[in-house]
């Protein structure tokens, strides 16, 4: 599986080094640890292809558990020009977590599990140099997560009688922030 990974990595950086690629941090999770890097390289004239990853490695916030890691490949579209205005994506992703879900706020329980999320983006990039472009975005869409229910407090089992995994579906705003993009070509 690793060797999958690395080979498709390889060969998508081959692709766009041919073409405008940028290199991105969001600003505003990397002002509370929580990194997101991401990659957007030009598919066309008014087209780019956005792939990033967002990781939460804190052990713990308040005693509750807060990992995650999120995956999210995003079609954009353009309505001016790439890199400089107005855009829409459209994106399909994965994510693994150990986290206590917003509806349990306040109980003793939390969730380990892995899902996927489809949904939508809206964003505005502003050119600041040849190099360097601003992208403030906001997105999200639906999320269905397959976990198993823990309790915080160290209570042997489950909290809930379900065999295998949980399911839970849900429509949430999950992506948003301000990239700094830097232009690698």
């Amino acid at each position: 599986m690793k060797k999958a990974i690395l080979f498709s990595l390889l060969v998508f950086i081959s692709l766009v080094s041919r073409a405008q690629t940028y290199i991105k941090i969001n600003g505003l999770s990397a002002l509370v640890a929580v990194p997101q890097l991401g990659i957007e390289t030009s598919i066309g004239a008014k087209s780019t292809f956005s792939i990033d990853g967002f990781a939460s490695f804190w052990k713990s916030f308040d005693g509750k558990p807060m990992q995650a890691l999120m995956i999210t490949p995003e079609y954009r579209y353009h309505f001016h020009e790439k890199f400089n205005g107005f855009y829409t994506g459209f994106h399909f992703g994965g994510d693994v977590y150990k986290i206590q879900k917003w509806n349990y706020w306040g109980t003793n329980h939390y969730e380990k599990g892995l899902g996927y999320h489809i949904g939508a983006t809206i964003g505005y990039q502003k050119r600041l140099s040849d190099k360097f472009v601003l992208d403030a975005f906001i997105g999200g869409g639906w999320h269905q997560g397959f976990y198993k229910g823990y309790y915080l407090d160290g209570t042997p089992g489950r909290y809930e009688s379900v065999k295998n995994f949980n399911k839970s579906g849900e429509w949430l705003p999950y992506r948003g922030g301000i990239m700094i993009s830097y232009k690698l070509n």
